[in-house]
């Protein structure tokens, strides 16, 4: 009897399939992210960029800087395990920026990839929108009106 499409190892998550979770000060690379989830049985792939835009909530944003609590890459691990649990994940990597950021700059990179692209989809969504509500990184906003504003998780 030939095997299921289902049957095949490919189809299943991969047995490590955590491969780069970090927060750091430096620039991050969306080519790192990408090359780090890269797999052969992978058939969709989804990566979100975030940026730091001008705006927000009406007002203009110059600058923001983020910091996080030592525990973020734990809590950012906790929920990619949740991610990888919950999708049949072939890789998964993020990354989140700390520090000054100008408007443009790179501040989050979350890349996921799965046997099918609408499981990709669905982990990537997962995996940032989790870490956007969960972990904590807290961003404080200079607007070009002088005022201030801290905006975070948790």
């Amino acid at each position: 009897m030939a095997p299921t499409t289902h049957d095949h190892p490919g189809e299943q998550a991969a047995h490590d399939p955590i491969k780069l979770l970090a927060v750091r000060e430096t620039p991050l690379s969306v080519d790192e992210v990408f090359r780090a989830v890269g797999d052969d049985a992978a058939g969709g792939t989804t990566l979100f960029v975030g940026t730091v835009r001008n705006h927000d909530g009406g007002a203009d944003v110059d600058k923001l800087g983020y910091s996080c609590h030592p525990t973020a890459e734990a809590e950012m691990r906790r929920i990619a395990d949740k991610v990888v649990a919950e999708y049949p994940v072939r890789a998964l990597a993020a990354v989140h920026r700390i520090g000054d950021l100008a408007v443009g700059d790179i501040a989050v990179v979350v890349a996921v990839s799965c046997p099918h692209r609408g499981e990709a989809f669905e982990a990537c969504r997962k995996l940032i929108d989790d870490l956007k509500h969960e972990v904590p990184i807290w961003k404080h906003q200079t607007f070009s009106d002088g005022t201030e504003e801290w905006v975070g998780a948790c």
